[in-house]
């Protein structure tokens, strides 16, 4: 007599294909799945974590009658055979700031065409809680996205060592970064404003820890130089739409003619209090933002800004992470998108001088 494949003892007798069991739970189990299907529950178990363990005939039994059931795999149940659990952290500065948005809604839709879900978090800006939330959430996720991060480069590289980690908005030797070029755009806005006869530029900062911050400063600095506009920085109290209405003095006791802001809420804030003060926008003072968020040109005038495609950057973070997922030793990526000048109302005409 011959030995059964290794497959013929997982295939239910045929008069129990599906068996019609009335399952008075909430929460349906393996063992439940079991008894509608007529299989053992370990054949349940191996279906559900290791499908090719079982015959193609067994599988689809045991997928209807899961269905049937409404039964939801617990992905920290599933992580114990396999050490995965299809999920994947995201970790933003402030949840409250339509910056964010886009990159959220990327990583998303990247994520759950890959089968994987997302898990968010904020860090309020502080470096110490962004550290706290993201060893938290290492435990449970397969992987982490760090969006504009506030913590030290040492603290993203331990991360990196446990687990997969890109990050958004700020280069770290050794760990893989999507990273706006904020260059373009930025020479774009200073040419524009130069070729409107401004002579003196403001830029209003983001955080002190910000590293984007940092580099556009760096490229209004150096496209000023080349357009022969001075440049001149000022301090934020943050980057908000009150931290932009809290530097309106500041700015006109600059004498500039226009202003570049970090983010468009600093702009926006910017915008309403030099309106409330009767200063008009753009005719006595120009306003540059930079993101181009949603609401940017709800503004009136609406908000000229640096467009930076922030959707693409949450999208190709979560495509990295994942591919580093899949295989571990795919070297480090420095990937960078590009940014791009978005004219609207809020800059044009130059400050007239008697």
């Amino acid at each position: 007599m011959s030995e059964p494949s290794p497959h013929e003892s997982d295939v239910p007798e045929p008069h129990s294909s599906i068996k019609r069991l009335r399952v008075d739970k909430a929460n349906p189990t393996i063992y439940d799945i079991a008894r509608v299907a007529g299989v053992n529950p370990s054949t349940v178990s191996r279906a559900l974590s290791k499908p090719g363990r079982v015959s193609a005939k067994t599988l689809k039994i045991i997928e209807d009658a899961a269905a049937e059931l409404n039964y939801q795999v617990n992905p920290i149940a599933r992580a114990l055979p396999t050490g995965r659990t299809n999920t994947f952290g995201l970790i933003v500065a402030d949840i409250t700031n339509p910056t964010f948005f886009d990159i959220i809604r990327g990583a998303q839709t990247t994520g759950t065409l890959r089968d994987y879900t997302l898990v968010l978090a904020e860090s309020a800006e502080s470096a110490v809680t962004e550290l706290t939330t993201a060893r938290r959430m290492m435990t449970t996720v397969d992987g982490l996205i760090l969006a504009s991060p506030r913590m030290d480069d040492h603290d993203i590289r331990a991360l990196a060592q446990d687990k997969p980690v890109v990050v958004i908005n700020r280069e770290v030797e050794g760990v893989s970064c999507v990273i706006p070029d904020v260059a373009k755009g930025i020479s774009e806005a200073v040419r524009s404003l130069a070729g409107n006869g401004h002579k003196r530029i403001v830029f209003v900062p983001g955080p002190p820890q910000s590293w984007m911050s940092a580099r556009r400063w760096d490229a209004v600095q150096s496209a000023c130089e080349w357009s022969r506009v001075e440049a001149v920085r000022l301090e934020s109290a943050k980057p908000t739409v009150d931290g932009g209405r809290r530097v309106a003095r500041a700015v006109l006791a600059s004498g500039a003619t226009a202003v570049m802001t970090y983010n468009d809420l600093l702009a926006i804030g910017l915008l309403q209090e030099l309106q409330a003060g009767g200063i008009s926008v753009p005719d006595e003072i120009s306003i540059v933002g930079f993101d181009d968020i949603f609401g940017a040109d709800f503004t009136t005038p609406p908000l000229t800004t640096v467009r930076s495609p922030l959707g693409e950057c949450g999208a190709a973070a979560a495509t990295r992470l994942l591919d580093l997922l899949t295989d571990a030793g795919s070297p480090i990526e420095i990937m960078q998108v590009e940014t791009e000048l978005v004219l609207r109302g809020s800059s044009g005409k130059v400050l007239a001088k008697s």
